[in-house]
């Protein structure tokens, strides 16, 4: 832009939209944040008060690390899961079944914990999986993840070089087959990104090593905790909140957003950072999107136990991991899913995939109570209330509540968009369904870098690329 702006509205108060308030008013900008709910966090502040709706643990501590060096904020207090999660296998019955509970490479210092747990060819084949899943993750985060939204040379010199490396045209379900138990724990990470993972491109493959390699991590507090600090960060900058506003229209005029209709009233603003879906940002301009797959909601319950329970992060297969994703194909809830659990003191969130349709659910409790009397079945918890959390809920955020915008399938569809959108050069997108892509840690890359091209500010990877090195751990 010609000159900077000096009031920029931001749509949207998850992490993405509280980094790119932060970055604009540490720079000097009038900031006014807007969002539908109550509070500050998006997907993770729906439900109970006290609860996370969204991520119970993350990875890429260096990003959260550098994020509040820039903000002048304490560090956050991380503690590496050990295990990364414990996997279940489906048992035929109760107390029976093979579990496996993997080490993060650069967290234990070796795969020998890791090995210990498998046979021979299983444990063979992890080892190769890993390095490939490295060697992709290596060559594609210079490109993809911390740096600008790609240029054409830059992807065609991605393509022509390390994007062999990344078995262009295989599916991620033939790239990792390992039998019965391993390759379901492979596939598995491409729903990181919303993705089905039979209908997923190998390339997503690289997703495991961030969790394998650098490892998995409980933030003290909660994601929640993580939003208020920033929250409050941005209020002692001056940032203006403006909670329970619903954007309905942006009002454009010579391609350039001049202001928002909302459930509260019009907005005006001399620039816009949109935090929200993509999809929706779209439809406010009066744009359609490309006709394309939504990637994954999610169907959750948030547990309170009548006794503490240490920090954890369990996963339990059902008996035929393709039949889920059949289910979700055609429209409908799993009867079989796979249990994602975590456990935090008294405190439990379960989570199954789900596919993006809001009205799915007539009753989310009689949804709920089956996935309870599954979780009983296989790990018995004494649970003194509990709350539903379906698609129609993640879509008060998300367009019909997926999670990480369009499915991630295909090489195309891997792609993420940039930040800039048609017919209005005073906005930037940002956020988990753009440039980089989705999870917290990317989410407040996109918001930080992308508000920065508003006001000229250079690009800040946060750190990105300072992690451990062969035969390092963190420090």
């Amino acid at each position: 832009m010609r000159h900077a702006p000096k009031h920029v509205a931001v749509i949207g108060a998850g992490f993405a939209g509280l980094a790119a308030a932060l970055r604009l008013a540490g720079a000097g900008a009038q900031v006014t944040v807007l969002d539908a709910l109550e509070r500050p966090g998006g997907k993770a502040a729906l439900g109970y008060e006290d609860f996370s709706s969204g991520p119970t643990v993350v990875t890429m501590p260096q990003i959260f690390r550098t994020l509040h060096e820039r903000l002048a904020l304490p560090a956050p207090i991380l503690e590496a899961a050990r295990p990364t999660t414990t996997y279940h296998a489906h048992a035929a019955r109760p107390g029976e079944g093979r579990t496996f509970a993997p080490e993060a490479l650069h967290v234990a210092g070796s795969l020998e914990p890791t090995l210990e747990q498998l046979s021979n060819s299983e444990g063979k084949r992890y080892s190769a999986l890993l390095a490939a899943s490295r060697q992709m993750y290596l060559d594609a985060a210079p490109t993809f993840l911390f740096a600008p939204p790609p240029t054409q040379a830059r992807l065609a010199r991605y393509a022509l070089t390390r994007g062999v490396r990344a078995a262009p045209g295989t599916t991620l379900a033939r790239y990792v087959r390992s039998g019965p138990f391993m390759t379901p724990f492979w596939l598995r990470f491409a729903t990181y990104l919303g993705a089905d993972p039979y209908r997923a491109p190998a390339v997503l493959h690289n997703i495991a090593w961030v969790e394998l390699g650098y490892g998995v991590w409980h933030l003290q507090g909660g994601l929640l905790a993580l939003a208020e600090r920033l929250y409050g960060r941005a209020l002692e900058l001056g940032v203006r909140f403006e909670y329970g506003t619903r954007v309905r229209q942006l009002i454009v005029h010579g391609g350039r957003v001049l202001g928002a209709h909302t459930d509260a009233g019009a907005f005006a603003a001399d620039a816009w950072v949109s935090a929200a879906d993509r999809a929706l940002t779209l439809g406010w301009l009066g744009l359609n999107e490309k006709p394309a797959p939504r990637g994954v909601s999610g169907f959750a319950l948030q547990l309170r136990l009548k006794e503490d329970r240490p920090p954890a992060h369990h996963i339990f297969w059902p008996a035929q991991y393709a039949r889920e994703w059949q289910d979700i194909r055609a429209g409908e809830l799993p009867r079989d899913p796979t249990l994602y659990l975590h456990l935090d003191g008294q405190r439990a969130f379960l989570l199954v995939n789900a596919p993006p349709k809001p009205g799915l659910e007539d009753d989310p409790r009689q949804y709920g109570a089956l996935l309870l009397r599954q979780l009983q079945e296989r790990f018995p918890l004494d649970i003194e209330e509990w709350l539903p959390l379906g698609p129609a809920d993640y879509a008060r955020v998300s367009q019909g509540g997926a999670l990480y915008g369009r499915a991630p399938h295909g090489l195309s569809g891997s792609l993420r968009p940039g930040w800039t959108l048609p017919h209005a050069r005073n906005l930037v997108q940002v956020g988990g369904t753009v440039h980089p892509g989705g999870g917290v840690p990317l989410s407040m890359l996109s918001g930080w870098n992308g508000a920065g091209t508003l006001l000229g500010l250079p690009y800040d990877d946060l750190g990105g690329l300072d992690v451990p090195g062969v035969g390092e751990t963190w420090g």
